[in-house]
C-alpha cells in the first residue's frame, strides 16, 4: 500500500538472537521487530530509505527524479464476486486511473479470494470477466498497467504456502474479518480453511510484486499491517547473510510496502444503513449502486435509500451517518470539493439533493456501461489483454518466488 516514498531493503544480520526455549512467541515476535527496526535505522540500501507512515492520496509523493528510470509499484485488485459497485469504484478502482500515471501499476482480479465463502462457479467465471471488463471501462489502459487474473499467475499460491509455514497462528486468529465472517456462517462445519488463511495469500499478493504501496480501504488497514509483520519476520528469518551463504544475494528477500488510503471514498457507506459499508454480499440489492444499474434502477435506489429526519445537509456530523455518506458520494462523482459541495448543497432538503444525486450518478457512469459493452463483446481483445497482463506480473512474481525458495533452502532444478 503505497506512498511515494522509497523503500529500504533490510540489511540482516547473520544470526537472530538466541532465544530461551521458554520464551513466548509473542516475545520472539517482539524481539525480531525490535531487531529489524534497529537495523533499518542505520542501513543503507540502493533503492534508498525506509518510513513507516502512511501516505494520503491527496498528499501524492513527489515524482521520480529524472536521473532515476524506476518507478515505484503499486499493486491492487477487487473481487470478483457479486457486481461492482460504488464502493469498490470509489473506493479503490477510481483511484487506479490517476496512480497508473504515476507509478508502474499492476491490477489484477483475485478470484483465488473468491472461493473462500461458498459460491456459484459459473457465477465466478462471468463475474472474473465482467471485473476485467469493468477495469479497462473505467480506464485503466493497458499501455500503463498489467491487469490480468490472480489464478493466472500460479507464483500466487505457491509463495502463499511458503508464507503460511512462517505464519503465527494467532496471527490470523486476531484478524477481525476473520471472526465476523466465521460468525455469520453459524458453526465450525461452514468455515472453511482458507477464510482464516486468506491475509496470507493477500501477503503473498502484495509481496511478490515487491510492491512500494498498495491502495487500501479503512476495513484492509488489519491485513495490511500483517503482510508488513509478515515480510519483517519473513527477511529476519531468513534474509540478509544467511541468504548469501545458500548463494543469494543477500539483503531482504521482500519489500516492507506502505499503505496508501484515498482521503475520500476509502469506504463508502450502505444505501440503507449509514454505519455498513457498502458490500457485495450484504442481502439487500437496494444497498448498494452497481457501476452496470440501468438509469431507472439507479434513481429508485437513491430515491428510496435511508436518510435522516434533520433539514438540511451536512458533513461531518457522527449523528447523521446517511447524510455525509450521500454528500461525498456526490462529491466524488462531481469531482468538486468538498467546499464547493457545502456551498451548492447547503439550502437543500432530500427532494431537492437526491435528484442531484442521481443525475450526477448516471451521467458519471453512463460512458463506463457504454465502454464495458464494448469490450465484453470482444471476448478475443479481453483475453489477450488478461493473457499479456498475467505474463509481465509472472516475469516479476517468479523471480521473487525463486528468492523466496533459495533464502528457505529449497533444491531448485
Amino acid at each position: 500500500m503505497g506512498r511515494a516514498i522509497l523503500s529500504q531493503f533490510l540489511l540482516l544480520s547473520n544470526c537472530p538472537p538466541r532465544l530461551p526455549s521458554s520464551l513466548s512467541l509473542t516475545g520472539f515476535r517482539r524481539e525480531y521487530l525490535r531487531s529489524s527496526l534497529l537495523i533499518r535505522r542505520n542501513s543503507r540500501c540502493a533503492t534508498g530509505l525506509r518510513c513507516n507512515c502512511s501516505v494520503s492520496l491527496s498528499e501524492p509523493a513527489a515524482p521520480e527524479s529524472s536521473s532515476s528510470s524506476v518507478k515505484k509499484r503499486i499493486v491492487s485488485g477487487v473481487q470478483p464476486t457479486g457486481s461492482i459497485h460504488l464502493g469498490n469504484y470509489l473506493g479503490a478502482i477510481k483511484n487506479w486511473i490517476a496512480l497508473q500515471n504515476t507509478y508502474e501499476t499492476l491490477f489484477f482480479i483475485v478470484d483465488l479470494h473468491a472461493i473462500t465463502l461458498p459460491y456459484d462457479t459459473q457465477q465466478l467465471l462471468r463475474a472474473t470477466r465482467d471485473t476485467a471488463a469493468i477495469y479497462l471501462a473505467c480506464g485503466v489502459d493497458t499501455s500503463k498497467a498489467s491487469v490480468f487474473v490472480q489464478s493466472h499467475v500460479r507464483a500466487h499460491v505457491e509463495l502463499m504456502w511458503l508464507l503460511s509455514s512462517a505464519t503465527p497462528i494467532g496471527w490470523l486468529n486476531r484478524m477481525i474479518q476473520f471472526k465476523e465472517k466465521s460468525r455469520k456462517a453459524q458453526g465450525d462445519e461452514n468455515v472453511g480453511v482458507a477464510l482464516l488463511t486468506y491475509p496470507v495469500l493477500m501477503a503473498s499478493d502484495i509481496l511478490l510484486y515487491q510492491s512500494d504501496f498498495v491502495p487500501v480501504g479503512e476495513d484492509q488497514k488489519q491485513h495490511m499491517e500483517l503482510t508488513r509483520e509478515l515480510a519483517e519476520r519473513i527477511n529476519y528469518l531468513y534474509g540478509g547473510r544467511k541468504w548469501k551463504k545458500l548463494g543469494g544475494r543477500g539483503g531482504a528477500i521482500f519489500k516492507v510496502p506502505e499503505p496508501l488510503i484515498p482521503p475520500v471514498g476509502a469506504r463508502v457507506m450502505s444505501l440503507t444503513d449509514g454505519l455498513a459499508k457498502m458490500s457485495k454480499s450484504a442481502a439487500s440489492d437496494q444497498s448498494r449502486i452497481n457501476l452496470l444499474d440501468p438509469k431507472d434502477v439507479i434513481a429508485n435506489k437513491i430515491k428510496r435509500c435511508r436518510t435522516d429526519s434533520f433539514s438540511g445537509l451536512e458533513f461531518d456530523n457522527p449523528e447523521r451517518p446517511e447524510c455525509n455518506n450521500l454528500l461525498s458520494v456526490y462529491q466524488l462523482i462531481s469531482g468538486k470539493t468538498k467546499e464547493e459541495v457545502k456551498q451548492e448543497c447547503q439550502d437543500m432538503n432530500w427532494g431537492m439533493f437526491k435528484p442531484l444525486l442521481t443525475d450526477a450518478l448516471i451521467d458519471h457512469l453512463h460512458p463506463i456501461q457504454v465502454r464495458y459493452g464494448e469490450i465484453i463483446s470482444d471476448s478475443a481483445y479481453l483475453d489477450r489483454v488478461l493473457e499479456e497482463g498475467a505474463t509481465k506480473a509472472a516475469e516479476i512474481a517468479d523471480a521473487t518466488l525463486n528468492n523466496a525458495y533459495q533464502a528457505m533452502g529449497f533444491l531448485r532444478g
